[in-house]
């Protein structure tokens, strides 16, 4: 029985040493559809990985109740596809080990717009890591709104709020996009994909300024703020 005990009770003190209490779970999906070409994977992973190592990006996750974050980075197309694994970010050296990784793994998402799938996708993720986030965020990059294969939008937002997890939106607008229109990008985002408490659209008025964008996403999202509008465009 002694030896029973000790085995259970190794056993619950593993299962503990597991999870982690970190501020925040944020998955970073980011469009790798076919109207993405190569040169825009390198852009938008450039901007990501900027971003999570820019001093500003790091004291906002030190000025978190954790001092931690636990992020990764998925791309999404018809399938959805891990580019840097799960990490628990403290400081400059994590931040740095996964921009790196982020910059040199392949690609790897192919084919044709799926964002219900990848929505549930992102809430299969935080539900099998081995971190316990104080909260949970799912930061959707895309440059359009089209959903060719599997769960629709619908499904997939519905499920990612069932889950605990406030969906945030960074619209690429192609030239031309209407904006806050009806039928821009922005309000179809603010319509169709994001959701949950204080959730926002930060949007990138063009390719070059994502990295901005993405800059001001994360520190609005590792710092729980919602900007003063919804919509809050990166020039």
């Amino acid at each position: 029985m002694r030896i029973l005990a000790a085995a259970l009770a190794g056993g619950l003190c593993a299962g503990m040493a597991v999870a982690q209490d970190t501020d925040l779970e944020l998955v970073l999906l980011a469009d790798a559809s076919g109207s993405i070409d190569a040169g825009e994977i390198a852009l938008q992973r450039q901007g990501y990985a900027q971003a999570i190592t820019d001093p500003e990006v790091l004291a906002a996750i030190r000025n978190t109740a954790y001092g931690t974050i636990a992020v990764t980075y998925v791309e999404w197309a018809a399938n959805q596809a891990v580019v840097a694994d799960w990490r628990l970010i403290d400081g400059p050296e994590a931040a740095d080990a996964f921009a790196a990784e982020l910059l040199a793994t392949p690609r790897l998402a192919y084919g044709r717009n799926a964002i219900g799938a990848a929505l549930i996708e992102a809430v299969r993720l935080m539900d099998t890591n081995t971190h316990d986030g104080w909260r949970r965020v799912i930061d959707f990059s895309g440059d359009s709104m089209g959903n060719f294969s599997g769960p629709s939008i619908a499904e997939g937002r519905e499920t990612a709020l069932a889950a605990g997890a406030t969906i945030n939106g960074l619209p690429i607008l192609r030239p031309g996009d209407p904006g806050r229109a009806g039928s821009g990008l922005e309000a179809l985002y603010e319509a169709h994909i994001i959701g949950g408490p204080g959730a926002f659209v930060v949007s990138a008025n063009n390719r070059m300024a994502f990295a901005e964008a993405v800059k001001r996403k994360l520190i609005l999202e590792i710092s729980g703020t919602t900007p003063v509008r919804r919509f809050a465009a990166a020039d």
